[in-house]
């Protein structure tokens, strides 16, 4: 544990060293030089590309939060434990419960089983709000657990995954790899292919055997430059995004980069920093970079269809892919969408004036959360 803990610590540092122009910007955003403050938003003009269907409000957000997206519902987690599902098309709620204690990971879900880790680094399983089963971790987790086939899969700091009974709890399997001498204190990947769980490794995807938990394939979406750990270091930062055979991510301040997940096998990468996951649909893969300067790349093969820098250093969340727009928030709350073919900003809809936390995708529906606890159910036109 003590080895972990001085692992997460380095690699925080490391966070704070890859990202220092951002801190710098930050702290000038305050304190003068101009051309370090977040950018004046565009006056726009025409009809709204986008609306908010529902919302609804939680508890504030203080944790690597995730929104699972089972059938026809979200599930999402508030920082007291509270558990919810909410109907997708009207936010109705559908059940309620507790994991009995603040949350530090959270939520994956099947449409009936959820799971999240605690504060005690417990990994827990309610069936329809109800608690069913707790199991203690032997490391920290800040990625949600994936719940799938009635198994629960939970992906420790160390990049250790570990698979439980969804219906008792009983550990069925564990992967243990040679990993890196450091890794990043932020949710990594961990998602499901098939029947192929896809694990990030490192800077690589992993496909493994979710019945017996043997790797299948490995592939890079990074090579690591630098000459220490702190610089080489390259984690895959959560969430990835699929679309057919083809699953892209991103590599911490490295790159975006895309592997078939049919043969296990790496099909490009484009060096560009930046720490949140990424967006994709048929047509494009979309990612911020550390200036906040927003880029799009064709899916085929990398080739760069746009770039906007209308957002630039506004801190924006994670982006989605909504019916042809491009849908991000910004550190006050602002959700704008923008167009997917050309990166000019359609439309602007205000929330609650908190920073957008999340955006998960359903349908033809995104729901934002935020900081203080906001949900935001939003529509493009």
């Amino acid at each position: 544990m003590k080895r972990l803990v001085q692992i997460t610590l380095i690699a925080l540092a490391a966070a704070s060293l890859s990202g220092c122009s951002t801190v710098t910007s930050t702290w000038n955003n305050w304190f003068g030089d101009a051309k370090s403050r977040p950018a004046v938003l565009e006056v726009l003009t025409g009809p709204a590309a986008g609306r908010v269907v529902w919302s609804a409000k939680g508890d504030d957000v203080t944790f690597p939060l995730s929104i699972a997206t089972p059938g026809d519902r979200f599930v999402v987690a508030s920082t007291d434990g509270t558990v919810r599902a909410l109907a997708a098309a009207d936010g109705r709620e559908l059940w309620r419960g507790t994991a009995g204690a603040k949350l530090a990971a959270g939520i994956g879900s099947d449409g009936r089983f959820a799971a999240v880790v605690n504060r005690d680094n417990e990994l827990v399983v309610l069936d329809a709000g109800r608690v069913v089963w707790k199991k203690a971790l032997p490391t920290p987790v800040i990625a949600a657990p994936l719940v799938a086939g009635e198994r629960v899969f939970a992906l420790t700091l160390d990049r250790q995954v570990i698979a439980f009974d969804a219906l008792d709890g009983r550990k069925i399997w564990e992967l243990r790899r040679p990993g890196e001498p450091l890794t990043l204190a932020k949710a990594g990947v961990l998602m499901a292919y098939k029947d192929t769980l896809i694990v990030g490794q490192g800077a690589r995807l992993a496909g493994v055997d979710p019945l017996k938990g043997q790797l299948r394939w490995e592939a890079s979406v990074a090579t690591p430059r630098g000459t220490n750990e702190v610089e080489r270091l390259a984690d895959l930062v959560g969430p990835a995004v699929r679309q057919g055979e083809v699953i892209c991510a991103r590599a911490f301040q490295s790159a975006v980069g895309c592997v078939n997940a049919e043969r296990g096998s790496a099909l490009w990468n484009r060096v560009v920093g930046g720490t949140n996951g990424i967006a994709a649909d048929e047509q494009v893969v979309v990612a911020g970079d550390a200036s906040d300067r927003l880029s799009a790349w064709k899916l085929a093969n990398g080739d760069l269809a746009w770039s906007a820098d209308q957002f630039q250093l506004r801190k924006l969340s994670a982006p989605v892919l909504l019916n042809k727009r491009v849908l991000v928030g910004d550190y006050e709350g602002q959700l704008h969408l923008l167009d997917r073919d050309t990166g000019k900003t359609l439309s602007r809809i205000a929330t609650d004036g908190s920073p957008a936390a999340t955006i998960a995708l359903l349908g033809d529906t995104a729901l934002v959360a935020t900081k203080n606890g906001g949900l935001f159910a939003v529509k493009a036109e």
